[in-house]
């Protein structure tokens, strides 16, 4: 490793990601292979399938009707997109309370850097833990992770101890990892590739390692010159993160419902303002907005959002938004209330300043 700050790398991956959806919402679906997507039989083809569904040999991408064959009691259910990607939407919520350097790989995998994260005592290991238990607590879904000093071995981590677990590889055990990694578990390595690897002699990290540089520059080109890193332990790509913000929200998926406006108003002057106040400051030091709001979602998962245009985030001013929102209430029970603010584009506060 070299000489600069060893940074710390969480990749964090759902378990089974639309089919726990699924299954957290549909209870009848819980303890049968399930897979989701690939309606038609004769064309369709899978998202993904729960653990049950796996044992059958059933894996995403795999066509329905080869599915059916391998197991004919597995039940297959449209996708709801839709609702995904709004879970997502709340799982990149929890991320951000712990760090704001965030790569989304998918819906339901990212990476963070959480090198300089001041929470769980800036321990990335107990970071990954808590994050896990947010996900648990609040959306009732299980999600694994990988720890390293590095992304592809965060990546690689992250599917060591599938499903609801986690693995941590310090920096002085990296090498020792990368050693006896199969070339197949890193990122990148496909199957043609993998079969010219082995045809060549080369099966795991220690191999590429040991190897010469130039016989592997000359027979494999850039996926050469990226094995021989990775066999050395060195991936120097940083976390990614997303391009300009447009908005800043936070929001809470409750275990049980609640219905009156002061349960409502307890859990934003006490838990959502203070973090939406926050985050904001992260985001845009100058906490330049353009308008704030307010999102529900109703026990029937119907939801409905409301906002109105201020150039200032303030906590008095979502009294009368709640007040508003809850008209549409109709007596149904609340099981998510969110805020949110939309950003003042860069260009606009760079402006600004100028003048």
């Amino acid at each position: 490793m070299s000489s600069e700050k060893v940074k710390k790398i969480i990749h964090v991956d759902m378990d089974c990601f639309y089919a726990a959806v699924e299954m957290r919402d549909n209870p009848s679906y819980r303890g049968r292979p399930l897979a989701v997507g690939g309606h038609e039989k004769q064309r369709g083809v899978l998202s993904t399938c729960n653990y049950e569904a796996r044992k059958f040999g059933i894996r995403s991408a795999m066509p329905t009707a080869r599915a059916l064959q391998l197991c004919p009691n597995l039940l297959v259910v449209p996708g709801r997109m839709q609702v995904y990607k709004e879970v997502s939407g709340q799982i990149r919520a929890i991320f951000e309370r712990y760090t704001h350097l965030i790569e989304p790989l998918s819906l339901d995998e990212a990476f963070l850097d959480v090198t300089e994260s001041k929470q769980c005592h800036g321990s990335a290991t107990l970071i990954a833990e808590s994050i896990r238990r947010d996900i648990w607590s609040e959306l009732n879904l299980t999600a694994s992770a990988g720890i390293a000093p590095v992304k592809f071995l965060a990546k690689v981590a992250s599917d060591m101890n599938k499903p609801n677990g986690q693995y941590v590889i310090p920096p002085e055990m990296v090498q020792d990892e990368v050693d006896k990694l199969p070339l197949e578990k890193i990122p990148g390595v496909g199957k043609v590739s993998l079969e010219k690897l082995h045809q060549a002699g080369y099966f795991v990290g220690k191999d590429i390692k040991e190897s010469n540089y130039r016989d592997l520059l000359l027979r494999f080109g850039r996926l050469g010159a990226s094995l021989w890193n990775k066999s050395h332990g060195i991936d120097n790509r940083d976390v990614v993160v997303e391009r300009e913000r447009k908005s800043v929200g936070v929001e809470r998926t409750f275990t049980q419902n609640i219905s009156s406006y002061d349960e409502c108003w307890q859990v934003i002057e006490e838990k959502l303002f203070p973090e939406l106040d926050k985050r904001l400051e992260r985001a845009s030091p100058d906490k330049a907005i353009i308008k704030q709001g307010i999102k529900l979602k109703f026990a029937d998962f119907q939801q409905t959002t409301i906002e109105h245009i201020h150039p200032k985030l303030e906590l008095d001013d979502f009294k009368q938004l709640l007040r508003d929102i809850l008209k549409r209430q109709n007596g149904r029970e609340i099981r998510l209330l969110g805020l949110s603010v939309m950003l003042k584009p860069e260009e606009q506060v760079k402006q600004l300043s100028f003048f």
